[in-house]
């Protein structure tokens, strides 16, 4: 049996259209180097997707009722989303719509204790349910196991919520050093691995509060490695994230997701279950 209907899939990684892409993404492109991400390209790496599904919505009248639409034709049942200020889509979503949006709140590490007061802030004010990290796009960059990190780190695990974190490749030697420090930290993988996904199989063997989520690449990309890993010892560990509207449309992935060779027991665990689990949903 290929993938299942109805189970109300939670997307870790999900967003709205925006108007201008080349300014939401400033924070990276202000250090990148190459004239097509600077001047060409609405986001840094536009080259590595096709049909980019902003691009066609950027002028929609209402960004979150756009991406409601869209769960709600692809079988999505919440998702995790960002926040970006008080008036920003992702703030109004989950006042709006508390049964549909669960908030995140980035993180940049360089701004010391004004981002560890933003964290408690978040929580208090919209009950933040992960906090995000891109260390290759903060300014100056800040590594994974680095000690700016570390007091985000700790104080995700007072306030008992997730780490989720972009991870390429140097990614998956520092995240050892890390969950090595913090056992406690729940710690979510995005973006891929690559090209260390096999060691990322034996360290989530090694740490219990290590994850893995699919954001950003499409179902025919999903690494071998991993997929053995889910249909073996680690169907708790694999979560399902999407990359809509910035790289992939959820038409392609769910229409995608249908081959992808995960056991009929995997497949509630992945699409629903590991995500309810990380982001204290409930049973």
């Amino acid at each position: 049996m290929g993938m299942p209907t109805g189970i109300g899939i939670i997307d870790t990684m999900i967003g709205f259209p925006h108007r201008d892409m080349k300014e939401a993404y400033r924070f990276i492109t202000r250090q990148t180097r190459d004239k097509e991400s600077k001047e060409d390209f609405e986001f840094p790496v536009e080259y590595m997707f096709k049909d980019v599904p902003n691009k066609g919505l950027k002028d929609v009248d209402d960004p979150v009722s756009t991406t409601l639409r869209e769960m709600d034709l692809w079988g999505i049942e919440k998702g995790l989303v960002g926040l970006a200020g008080s008036d920003s889509p992702g703030a109004r979503a989950v006042q709006d719509h508390p049964d549909r949006f669960l908030a995140s709140l980035y993180v940049d590490p360089n701004r010391g204790m004004d981002g560890i007061r933003a964290i408690q802030k978040a929580h208090d004010r919209y009950d933040i349910r992960a906090v995000e990290l891109f260390p290759a796009g903060t300014s100056p960059q800040v590594a994974i196991n680095d000690k700016l990190m570390y007091p985000v780190y700790a104080k995700c695990v007072e306030l008992g919520i997730a780490v989720f974190c972009c991870a390429g490749v140097p990614g998956p030697q520092l995240i050892d050093e890390v969950m090595y420090d913090f056992p406690e930290l729940v710690f979510v993988t995005r973006h891929g691995c690559e090209p260390w996904t096999e060691l990322m199989v034996k360290l989530m063997l090694k740490w219990p509060n290590l994850y893995y989520s699919t954001s950003a690449f499409a179902p025919r990309y999903y690494p071998k490695h991993i997929l053995d890993y889910a249909n073996t010892r680690g169907a708790d560990k694999l979560i399902y994230a999407g990359y809509f509207p910035m790289g992939l449309s959820l038409e392609r992935i769910m229409t995608e997701m249908a081959a992808v060779p995960l056991k009929d027991e995997v497949w509630p665990k992945f699409l629903r279950d590991n995500a309810s689990r990380v982001l204290r949903l409930g049973p």
